[in-house]
């Protein structure tokens, strides 16, 4: 997993490659340092802003000026506490999540760890956090693609932070089929037993925010969070770059 140093080290390698050009409309001028994504592209990004659901953020329209649980939430049993992304899932953001995951355009980590530390420290920072978790991949995805995407961004958030990172907390023990084309019931059920806690692990009440790249159902984060109460957590908050609608 990539440090300060490495971040520094992936960017050198980048700039030497390709050339100072926005990586998404090949248009205008982006380098490395925000990861290759100019400032006509960074227009599109959509910011959650209130109102949203208080339970897992679902962003409404209106002039909701209370704190409120939407009615999908009311209907599910949900493990964390509250879920909350920086932005919404479409355009430029998306484009650079599915690059990023699928195909190791590594230099998209930049421009989507900005958008996250941008939205999740000031509210973080409210109140006291003993550990940040990443949602872990099946160690034969991870093989395959080389890295965990929730992993870097959680080191990402932890050191800007200061909030110790813990990715030995949680294991993925089942190869699971891929969330995209499955409906919430499927969802859920493909994630059902997707995870466990790592052996001898013991919590006592700890206060943990789980790390993802994109909530949609929330069924993975769920299946993470029921894990981690099974194992004595208290609170769990999670926070993720983008929100599906």
């Amino acid at each position: 997993m990539t440090n300060g140093i490495g971040h520094h080290w992936l960017n050198t390698v980048a700039g030497l490659f390709y050339p100072e050009t926005c990586q998404i409309c090949a248009n205008e001028r982006a380098t490395p340092e925000n990861g290759f994504v100019c400032a006509n592209c960074r227009q599109q990004v959509q910011f959650i802003r209130p109102p949203f659901c208080g339970r897992c953020g679902l962003p409404f329209q209106g002039d909701i000026t209370t704190t409120f649980q939407c009615a999908n939430c009311a209907e599910l049993n949900l493990h964390f506490s509250s879920a909350r992304s920086a932005v919404v899932a479409k355009t430029v953001v998306l484009e650079a999540i599915h690059r990023y995951k699928y195909q190791r355009h590594l230099w998209f980590e930049s421009f989507l760890a900005d958008l996250l530390l941008r939205e999740a420290l000031p509210v973080l920072q409210r109140e006291e956090w003993d550990f940040i978790v990443p949602v872990p991949l099946h160690p034969v995805k991870e093989r395959e693609r080389e890295f965990n995407q929730a992993g870097q961004l959680a080191a990402r958030l932890s050191a800007a932070a200061k909030i110790p990172l813990k990715t030995q907390l949680l294991r993925r023990v089942t190869p699971t089929m891929t969330q995209t084309r499955l409906t919430r019931e499927q969802r859920a059920a493909n994630m059902r037993d997707a995870f466990s806690s790592r052996k001898g692990t013991r919590l006592d009440g700890e206060k943990i925010i789980l790390v993802d790249d994109v909530f949609t159902t929330g069924a993975t984060t769920n299946a993470c969070a029921r894990v981690l109460r099974d194992a004595g957590a208290g609170q769990i908050c999670v926070w993720t770059v983008a929100r599906g609608l």
